[in-house]
């Protein structure tokens, strides 16, 4: 006995010393994309200030882009979405709406909001997706095409869009996502800096709460709910350090798929999105990276923080479940089917850094934290590790990733200042580290039900319930 609880203690020692090791090289990491951050902000907002390149911006040197917007069962709130769409300001644009296949009124509602009447389906089906039942032109607004096609999933509308496309870039975007009048502007701006460019990502901001008026965010506010309000402090991280700090590494693997722009050539190359993956926005982007290195094509992939989309986040428990563990569950996928780029020096920095990553930083992160709590409280309980070890090993875990969303926040409030009210800004410093004890916690069980999900076979978007926008007071 006295062995078999030496085995035990030894065992639980190194356990413990093994994950709190993960989460210093882990958190670390992230420190560094926050350093990396910081010129990457720097350059966008000498970029963003250049008169010359304003000028640009306003004038026909701008390439001509094709809005893509999938829906599906959006009767209430299409009629507004097309149109904050219609109204974004870029000179040469084309709006494609994909009706896929709603059970609801939506296709009755384009058709009386925006009069339109049926053309030839008169476009090549480059990339397969399901029946085109009908193509659309408004008679009131000339930018404007609606598709109405057999229901094939979100991916399966992006393609039949694609086909449709007429212009060499396309902007992927959801339905009920809110775009900022000058984001498309400000999301072509790499388009004109002299580099081959393959897609541009972003930055994504979170709406519960805040003022609409006309598809558009008019006053961020910080929802004082719990749930969403750590939504937003999560989003931050995510995006103004996360994905920023990328663009120094060359390896950037995801672009939001509710606002991300790619060259068409490229994703015909590549036979668009692929259907049956529940994150087909990763996946296109993976894809992408292995196309540009296989056929020895220079082009990047950056993340610019400037151009802002706002979309609604869970507010219950139940929906926040779903969407955390579908979101998991489509990062296994993706990484299984690409597995082959994991430390492979022929993908470049995307298979040697951003790979690993992901692998071991984000998609086995909940396993190693849940089984460090875990060794952790027996290992105390036992006396395998004393309370110091304890402490350090929370504060690490814990206390590092609360230090990081604050510099997300001071980085937010020293750049872009969204947030006008003080109230919101001290709630934000408040919630970065609240976030990390209870919220985080819950997203990690979320997360470990990808794995029993995924190879269960299971390929379902599960309900996403919305609130819907809050709207200015008359």
């Amino acid at each position: 006995m006295p062995g078999t609880l030496g085995l035990a203690h030894r065992t639980l020692w190194w356990a413990d010393h093994l994950a709190l090791l993960y989460f210093l090289v882990l958190n670390s990491f992230y420190a560094l994309l926050l350093m990396l951050s910081i010129p990457e902000l720097w350059r966008n907002w000498r970029l963003a200030d250049d008169e010359h390149l304003q000028r640009l911006l306003s004038s026909d040197a701008l390439p001509a882009l094709s809005l893509l917007v999938p829906a599906h069962n959006e009767e209430v709130s299409i009629a507004s979405s097309v149109l904050s769409f219609l109204t974004l300001e870029y000179p040469r644009l084309e709006v494609i709406l994909v009706n896929d296949g709603s059970k609801d009124r939506t296709m009755d509602v384009l058709i009386r909001e925006f009069d339109l009447y049926e053309v030839p389906a008169a476009y090549p089906q480059t990339i397969p997706s399901a029946t085109l039942r009908a193509v659309y032109r408004s008679r009131r607004h000339s930018r404007l095409i609606v598709l109405d096609k057999e229901n094939g999933g979100k991916a399966d509308a992006l393609n039949a869009a694609i086909n449709v496309a007429r212009h060499p870039f396309v902007v992927a975007v959801d339905a009920d996502t809110l775009i900022e009048p000058d984001a498309l502007l400000r999301l072509a701006r790499p388009l004109l800096l002299g580099t081959s460019v393959a897609a541009v990502g972003a930055t994504i901001r979170v709406a519960n709460s805040c003022t609409v008026e006309l598809g558009r965010v008019v006053s961020a506010r910080v929802d004082p709910r719990w749930l969403p309000s750590c939504q937003v402090v999560e989003y931050l991280r995510a995006f103004l350090f996360g994905r920023l700090g990328w663009n120094r590494l060359g390896g950037n693997l995801i672009i939001s798929g509710a606002f991300g722009l790619f060259r068409r050539e490229y994703l015909l190359a590549i036979q668009g999105y692929r259907t049956g993956n529940v994150t087909e926005d990763m996946d296109v982007v993976v894809r992408l990276h292995r196309y540009l290195r296989d056929n020895n094509i220079k082009a990047e992939l950056p993340f610019i923080p400037d151009p802002v989309a706002w979309t609604e986040v869970p507010t219950s428990l139940g929906v926040l479940a779903r969407q955390r563990e579908r979101w998991h569950r489509g990062l296994l996928g993706t990484l299984i089917t690409h597995r082959d780029m994991c430390f492979n020096p022929r993908f470049g920095m995307a298979g040697l850094i951003a790979y690993p990553f992901y692998l071991f930083g984000e998609l086995l992160a909940p396993v190693i934290e849940l089984g460090g709590y875990v060794f952790t409280l027996v290992g105390l309980a036992l006396g395998a590790v004393n309370l110091n070890f304890a402490l350090l090993f929370f504060f690490v875990a814990v206390g590092y990733g609360s230090l990081l969303s604050l510099w997300a926040v001071m980085l937010e409030e020293l750049s872009f200042k969204r947030y006008k009210r003080r109230r919101d800004l001290l709630r934000l410093i408040s919630l970065a580290f609240v976030e990390s004890l209870g919220f985080r916690q819950l997203t990690v069980w979320f997360r470990l039900q990808a794995f029993w999900q995924y190879f269960r076979g299971v390929e379902s978007w599960g309900a996403m319930t919305r609130e819907g926008f809050q709207k200015k007071a008359p």
